[in-house]
């Protein structure tokens, strides 16, 4: 298969996890229903953006991960909370959502969590 075909398809989880992100980010605040254990949204914080973490790890190529292994790890952490940032951002334009730093707090865990578990793992 090309090249290009396969960077492309590589992108594909990374990109529908952000999707899923914005669209539960742009849910205004009446409509969810979220639970009544305290730090379970940060507990969902922490998964949403592990989960993103490991599909940009994946849009790397094999070759550039292990060529670039720190180089990658860096990149995929700090996209990953700049997405978080930006999601926060988004949440003080819809009604009944605020911005928060916590939430960014625990973006960045999930992100450098399931980052850590995946060098752990390929070790």
């Amino acid at each position: 298969m090309n090249r290009m075909v396969l960077t492309v398809l590589r992108l594909v989880p990374m990109l529908a996890v952000m999707g899923t992100i914005f669209i539960l980010s742009g849910t205004p605040g009446d409509r969810l229903s979220l639970s009544v254990l305290p730090g379970i949204d940060k507990l969902a914080h922490m998964v949403a953006y592990g989960i993103l973490a490991l599909t940009t790890l994946f849009a790397f190529s094999e070759e550039r991960r292990r060529n670039h292994r720190k180089m990658v790890i860096l990149l995929t952490v700090v996209f990953c909370v700049a997405y978080g940032i930006s999601d926060e951002f988004h949440q003080a334009f819809v009604p009944g959502r605020s911005p928060s730093i916590l939430d960014i707090v625990a973006d960045c865990a999930g992100a450098v969590t399931a980052t850590v578990f995946y060098v752990m793992w390929r070790d």
